[in-house]
């Protein structure tokens, strides 16, 4: 296991120079503020361990003609935030591209009957046409939105999210909306998450915070009896069932999940979410801002947790448990002894399976921070990682788990992340599907930490267990000492063959 973090630290100074200096001077000179290397760790609260803007330059438009992973703001907010609302129908307005794209693309599981009161997996376009982009397309939708009420009736509203030529021609999805919400009363939401706004993703989540603030919170008649111990979890997709493994503990200690949105979320809960005592944040990049406007405006504080890996899950229950006092403390003790045995057999069967091996990380939203611990709760060692979309916030946040000389990359290109797998050569690589099979080409093992490569859940201590099963699927499969073509593979010379 590689621990020598003073000389970590040069290699990959060095690493980095030698990957800028392939690069003209004026872009190496702009790319460069976005590569570092961690000078010290820390712990979540010390601020000294933070790192700083000054570290790693953040949420700044990609260089034209470098290949960037980054995704765009109707990916922010169809994919992330809204597309997981369950009893909605959510239609990409524009061309059919981006609504194939984007179907069903995240396991945002759910319960209900696909089509009837559910309808996540399902995709609603208007499928523009030349057309359309030069007559307009507000008939259109008009037209679509009838179609709909009359196929899926039990849908309890609609989210219209609009693609770059809609904001380019200057549809007026808003009052198409009005229009057609007083018709069916339902709540129909325009959301101007058109591809182009912003330099990534995060503006769509910040758009698509924007627009449950304005057109669903503050609904006259939403009614709902409260409780002392109503939580919100905000910003947790339900991933191959995350939302429900989280749910569990939150309610073994004591507390009541009012709403958990998006992943698995009604309407309702989203409506109702004002009503609350707390808000538990989850993915703090796509979701901070709901949280903020709700503590404002409804006075609702909120908490960040992190239910990935045993050290976080304690560490997590706990300050949530301090926020209603001894009762719930209580509680949240008990429930942390009672999984401990858990704990223990999961660490005893995979530490020795897994101990001393390198993961870079490369991915969005919180996973490059918060599974930090869950790989070092196995005796793993996290040499690199970074965002394709962060916020300067979030590598704040990152310099309390990371260990110094841990590289950092910001909106890495596929130049720069290629390279860095190549020369470190980590014993597992996690990021998205588009990374997965050059990873796997250089012979290395990978792993899909977008959608847990059809796994999960990886929250709550069950998911802990299947998170190091995982890790251990991939990076001791036998298939790797097959990697080696056969032509490659160092043979003894005929003469001391034949000598046996």
């Amino acid at each position: 296991m590689s621990l020598d973090y003073e000389n970590d630290s040069v290699l990959h100074e060095k690493l980095i120079a030698e990957v800028l200096a392939q690069y003209p001077d004026k872009t190496a000179k702009r790319r460069k503020k976005h590569l570092s290397v961690a000078t010290s760790g820390g712990e979540p609260g010390d601020e000294s361990k933070a790192l700083s803007e000054c570290d790693v330059k953040s949420n700044i438009k990609s260089i034209p003609g470098v290949m960037t992973i980054r995704g765009c703001a109707y990916a922010g907010s169809k994919g992330v935030v809204w597309g997981p609302v369950k009893d909605m129908v959510h239609v990409s307005h524009g061309p059919v591209g981006c609504g194939q794209y984007s179907w069903s693309q995240r396991r945002n599981y759910y319960v209900g009957t696909t089509g009837v009161d559910t309808f996540v997996t399902m995709q609603f376009t208007s499928d523009f046409q030349e057309k359309d982009i030069v007559f307009g397309g507000d008939k259109k939708l008009e037209k679509i939105i009838d179609e709909i009420e009359e196929l899926f009736p039990l849908n309890k509203g609609l989210t219209i999210q609009s693609e770059c030529p809609i904001g380019l021609i200057g549809d007026d999805i808003e009052a198409v909306s009005r229009k057609k919400a007083t018709e069916y009363k339902k709540t129909i939401v325009p959301v101007r998450c058109e591809g182009f706004r912003g330099v990534s993703q995060s503006l769509g989540h910040h758009i698509a915070n924007d627009a449950i603030r304005d057109w669903v919170f503050g609904k006259p008649g939403v009614e709902f009896e409260t409780g002392a111990y109503d939580v919100n979890v905000v910003g947790d997709y339900n991933i191959g069932g995350d939302a429900w493994a989280s749910r569990i503990l939150l309610e073994e200690i004591g507390l009541r999940v009012v709403g958990n949105w998006s992943g698995d979320a009604t309407l309702a809960e989203v409506e109702r979410a004002p009503k609350a005592k707390l808000n538990l944040i989850h993915c703090y990049r796509s979701m901070n801002y709901i949280c903020r406007h709700m503590e404002e405006k409804y006075g609702i504080p909120w908490i960040e947790y992190n239910f990935f890996g045993p050290s976080q899950i304690e560490a997590s229950l706990r300050n949530i448990a301090k926020h209603f006092g001894p009762a719930i403390e209580e509680r949240a003790e008990r429930l942390i002894a009672k999984y401990q045995p858990l704990v223990d057999d999961v660490v005893h069967k995979y530490w020795p399976r897994l101990h001393g091996k390198r993961v870079m990380l490369y991915v969005g939203g919180l996973r490059p921070r918060h599974v930090v611990t869950a790989y070092e709760d196995l005796g793993m060692q996290i040499v690199g990682t970074g965002y394709e979309f962060a916020h300067n916030d979030d590598y704040q946040r990152t310099g309390h788990y990371v260990k110094k000389g841990t590289l950092i990359y910001d909106d890495a290109t596929s130049y720069e992340l290629d390279k860095f797998i190549e020369r470190i050569r980590p014993d597992l690589v996690g990021s998205g599907i588009k990374e997965k099979y050059p990873v796997q080409k250089m012979g290395i093992p990978f792993r899909q930490m977008h959608s847990w490569d059809y796994s999960g859940p990886y929250h709550g201590y069950d998911g802990f267990a299947i998170f190091a099963r995982d890790m251990d699927l991939a990076i001791n499969n036998p298939v790797w000492d097959l990697y080696d073509a056969p032509w490659k593979k160092v043979r003894a010379p005929a003469a001391a063959v034949a000598a046996e």
